[in-house]
């Protein structure tokens, strides 16, 4: 978890924040900031608490204890209105019977905004979000990308604080969806408001956000810019949400006899050097990116055959069989027929450790000295192509 840093820079602030719903425990004494300006992604799986962290900011519901505060001032107990937040859900729920101009002037109406001052603003945010040309037609004229726009402008129209996003690109096709992320990070940097984005998808987390927030289970297990996300997850779960293509994970059991060396599902032995494990269970991982294949017979090189290879066009992924374990392999190039056997070599810094009781990443202290050596039978890598 992260801790309040107490900047005053910071336009959100959750300390100690816990909330339950009988004996379930939704989220579990988080600790979160949100910088002004930034664009921040609560990224998870289905009931990991993201949901409920932007219905306790939003005010729709409250914690069972813990403090939030936006822009310094706490406002547990405050209403949803009271809190100045702007929110878009899933269905942009825009008015279907009302023009576009009509919708952006909505909330200033009910905030008893003059006329001469709505007019303005509804001019202003047209030109903002390029809705000048439609600003005369009726909401259920739109396409999606439209009525995304005519939401994220009616909100933003009222100038809330911080604006709440709850996965309003999942009903969309894929098409639909990266056309919208391109706009959507375009209007939030032209306007410099403050995100909070609440998804599922890792690709929107990754494209969008300044700093993505992964959650599981009603706590928040890291906190980073995307790249550091990718590259350096603290958590077994981190590793295998983040990254598409997967990452693959490798069991690898140390036992008492040899505590320097693991003893790898794919068969290679994972030599520590002068790095001592306690017996148990571990896992290597390592992302398909960094595996290869090749026709060298070194002491590091272990084989499989190939099972399929999915083409997407800019490159292809191959699962290769290796013993028990599936390897999947990113390349320009397919690894070749199902049932060719293959030459396979993993870039060992940089592979992952992560403990097979806790799921913690052991760092990159054991890469020291460490070393790859197949096991098996020499003559079984004959033949190989």
């Amino acid at each position: 978890m992260e801790p309040s840093s107490g900047n005053a820079m910071n336009k959100l602030e959750l300390t100690g924040v816990r909330k339950t719903f009988g004996d379930t425990v939704a989220l579990g004494d988080v600790n979160l900031n949100l910088r002004e300006g930034e664009f921040l992604s609560l990224l998870g799986p289905s009931g990991c608490g993201k949901s409920t962290t932007l219905d306790l900011v939003a005010g729709f519901q409250h914690p069972d204890r813990g403090s939030i505060r936006v822009d310094g001032a706490d406002v547990n107990g405050k209403s949803p209105r009271e809190r100045q937040i702007g929110i878009v859900f899933q269905d942009y729920a825009i008015f279907s019977h009302l023009r576009v101009r009509d919708n952006l002037a909505f909330g200033l109406e009910a905030r008893r905004v003059g006329r001469a001052e709505r007019k303005r603003r509804v001019t202003r945010m047209a030109e903002q979000l390029g809705l000048e040309d439609i600003l005369d037609r009726k909401g259920k004229t739109l396409n999606m990308s439209e009525m995304q726009r005519v939401a994220l402008a009616r909100v933003l129209i009222v100038e809330p604080e911080l604006l709440l996003l709850d996965e309003p690109m999942s009903n969309l096709d894929a098409v639909v969806r990266e056309s919208l992320r391109t706009e959507l990070k375009q209007i939030q940097t032209t306007l410099n408001q403050t995100v909070l984005y609440v998804t599922h998808d890792q690709s929107e987390a990754l494209s969008l956000s300044d700093r993505i927030a992964v959650m599981d289970q009603g706590e928040l297990l890291q906190i980073g810019a995307p790249e550091d996300i990718y590259a350096n997850p603290r958590t077994l779960f981190v590793a295998k949400f983040i990254g598409d293509p997967p990452m693959n994970i490798i069991n690898a059991e140390v036992h008492a006899a040899e505590p320097t060396a693991a003893e790898l599902e794919c068969g290679i032995t994972l030599d520590l050097g002068n790095h001592r494990l306690e017996p148990g269970t571990y896992h290597l991982g390592i992302r398909p990116h960094h595996v290869a294949f090749t026709r060298d017979t070194t002491a590091d090189v272990f084989y499989g055959e190939t099972v399929f290879a999915e083409n997407f066009g800019y490159e292809w992924i191959t699962h290769v069989d290796c013993l028990t374990c599936t390897v999947r392999v990113a390349a320009q190039q397919p690894g070749g027929d199902p049932g060719k056997s293959l030459g396979i070599r993993l870039d060992l810094a940089q592979a992952h450790l992560f403990d097979g009781k806790t799921g913690r990443s052991l760092g990159t202290y054991w890469r020291r000295g460490a070393r790859l050596l197949a096991r098996g039978n020499p003559e079984s890598r004959q033949g190989i192509q």
